[in-house]
């Protein structure tokens, strides 16, 4: 896909409501960065082709290569009970660490249960005033996974599949309990020291985001009068492992790419990551979705007004990734809009 096509993309994305966008590409012919909109509402800058944002789901990715870093060391095995490195927890006992990282274990999602038939069964406040006003409380992993399993299982363990962010809290607190280290400490030594990703961090309970970074807004209505917050600072411990990390495009491409090229796994391990679940091409912490050029792996992301993007060829060696900043709002009103560029754009890109 040439690149005036690119920047026309992320232009389209902007004119579909988001309020900017910074696209990184890197194929057959080198590297090309993209930016459209603005980093903040009422300035006229670009957002920073540089810049930090808050990944959101992709953190599942990190979070699983982690897993399986240490699956590679003997520490621990995919197919263990995952109660056997949960104690105090009362898990079931057919649950295992595969299911964890392949959404198949039923367990309950915290952040609530979205029901095919329209049924909403809430979880922990996470949109509206009342999460704008909570934004910088502090959540503990054990108390999110407690919530959710006080909570009827979705389905029994291995019957079906349903994206869960209980799952990667329970497979943080596995790692924690194997290793006696933290996740963002093991997370280090297995992932962002061998890539050599300076600019990646699991930020755990701290409500910053390092310069230089595109602004994060919430929209929501108090008494019938329409707010929008800016909300780039908040304490992401509401949403753990299940999305709380910070990164750029040039990290993400250097993760994915390092991923897929073998850099952190063996052959055999990167393989299961990469087998994905029949019914919804789910793998061990990453999508898995045929095209006309091939395999694509990815994951995406989004928490309240930051989303990133990362898509790659199944060996590494061709991948888009994207920061987004946005006004997020209890509707979802731009749900839409992501989904058809996203689409779009990697339709372009991965088979021209």
């Amino acid at each position: 896909m040439n690149r005036t096509r690119l920047q026309q993309s992320i232009h389209d994305m902007v004119d579909s409501g988001f309020t900017g966008v910074t696209l990184r590409v890197h194929d057959e012919h080198g590297t090309w960065v993209g930016t459209a909109g603005v980093g903040a509402l009422g300035e006229n800058s670009p957002p920073p082709p540089d810049g930090r944002v808050r990944i959101g789901s992709n953190t599942k990715t990190f979070t699983a290569a982690v897993v399986l870093g240490l699956v590679a060391e003997g520490r621990l095995g995919l197919d263990d009970p995952a109660a056997d490195h949960l104690p105090g927890f009362d898990l079931d006992r057919r649950i295992t660490v595969r299911m964890l990282l392949q959404h198949t274990s039923g367990v309950f999602n915290f952040t609530g249960e979205y029901f095919e038939d329209g049924t909403v069964v809430p979880g922990i406040p996470w949109q509206g005033k009342e999460w704008v006003e909570s934004r910088f409380d502090t959540h503990t992993p054990e108390e999110l996974v407690r919530f959710a399993l006080a909570k009827p299982a979705r389905f029994e363990p291995g019957a079906d599949w349903s994206y869960s962010n209980t799952n990667y809290v329970l497979a943080r607190l596995v790692v924690e309990h194997v290793t006696g280290r933290t996740l963002a400490e093991e997370l280090h030594r297995l992932v962002l020291g061998p890539l050599g990703l300076h600019d990646t961090v699991a930020p755990g309970t701290s409500p910053e985001i390092a310069e230089p970074h595109a602004h994060a807004y919430y929209r929501y209505e108090d008494d019938g009068v329409a707010k929008t917050v800016d909300v780039t600072r908040q304490n992401p411990s509401w949403i753990s492992t299940g999305g709380d990390m910070i990164s750029t495009t040039a990290d993400l491409h250097t993760f994915i790419s390092g991923l897929l090229g073998g850099k952190l796994l063996p052959a055999l391990l990167l393989a299961e990551m990469c087998t994905p679940h029949p019914k919804a091409g789910y793998g061990l912490g990453v999508f898995v979705q045929e095209t006309e050029a091939g395999t694509v792996i990815s994951h995406n992301g989004g928490i309240a007004g930051h989303g990133a993007l990362m898509y790659s060829t199944a060996d590494g060696s061709k991948t888009l990734t994207a920061s987004l900043n946005y006004v997020d709002d209890v509707s979802m009103s731009l749900a839409g809009a992501f989904q058809e560029a996203t689409a779009k754009l990697v339709k372009e890109f991965f088979t021209r």
